[in-house]
């Protein structure tokens, strides 16, 4: 029996990610930004909480746990490198822990870059895997702690899962980051459509995510930094990897 993957638009441009294994009446939520959206889609489906899967210790991300906590008793998971700066953990994890979760086998991904402690979630069998604010919908979260290489090498481990690898990121900035991916190499055909794909979905009032990884690769300037064509476009023909990433992610800081 497939997973049910619901959206929870949260605050401003957040989301939460609900999962729920009807086999095993197990719900999980990724991130909680705030707790009354959440708690709004669990009393529809009628679905009990279960645990509660966090990327990293910024706010937005994790200032709606208490509220869910106390309402549901649900488990909470993190980073255990930043239990100091998250809500009190059931458990800490890290990089290379398998959380058994009702049927799911759920992978821990390590993801520095956007802060050190960030983590991704790798929902295996079900082609999921909730990423927080390191890969993003057509981008990749600021650096606010880590490097461009850190950045650079979470995001070729993400890049390296199958390709029909759902992506559920944090935020909906696909917009916005489409934009910027359309001034580094106008009229790109592949770039042009997505952006046309994504204003529809924005319109009819649906969100941009999730979306394939294969389609990431194809799109995200942050994933092509190795693309000889990007890298002349933006004035760094010859260029390594890391230097173009490196610019990339700074042109973007300031676009």
């Amino acid at each position: 029996m497939p997973l049910e993957l619901i959206p929870v638009p949260c605050l401003a441009d957040n989301y939460a990610w609900l999962v729920h294994d009807a086999a095993t009446d197990t719900t999980i939520v990724i991130d909680a930004p705030e707790a009354a959206p959440i708690l709004h889609e669990l009393f529809a489906r009628d679905w009990k909480l279960s645990h509660i899967l966090i990327t990293h210790h910024h706010a937005d991300h994790i200032q709606g746990v208490p509220m869910l906590e106390a309402a549901t008793g649900a488990r909470l998971y993190g980073a255990g490198a930043d239990a100091h700066r998250l809500p009190a953990l059931t458990e800490g994890v890290e990089a290379g822990d398998v959380l058994p979760i009702g049927m799911q086998q759920v992978k821990v991904i390590g993801v520095p870059g956007h802060t050190l402690g960030h983590l991704a979630y790798y929902f295996e069998h079900a082609g999921l895997v909730f990423t927080g604010d390191s890969l993003m919908g057509w981008g990749c979260g600021r650096l606010f702690e880590g490097t461009p290489a850190q950045m650079l090498d979470s995001l070729k481990r993400l890049a390296a899962l199958p390709g029909d690898t759902q992506i559920c990121s944090g935020h909906e900035y696909t917009l916005a980051n489409g934009r910027f991916a359309l001034s580094l190499e106008p009229g790109k055909p592949e770039l042009v459509a997505r952006m046309k794909s994504a204003q529809t979905l924005q319109m009819e009032g649906r969100p941009t995510l999730p979306v394939p990884l294969s389609l990431e690769c194809a799109t995200n300037p942050f994933l092509r930094a190795a693309s000889p064509a990007l890298a002349a476009a933006v004035g760094m023909k010859g260029a390594d990897e890391l230097a173009v990433f490196t610019e990339l992610r700074a042109r973007k800081d300031r676009f």
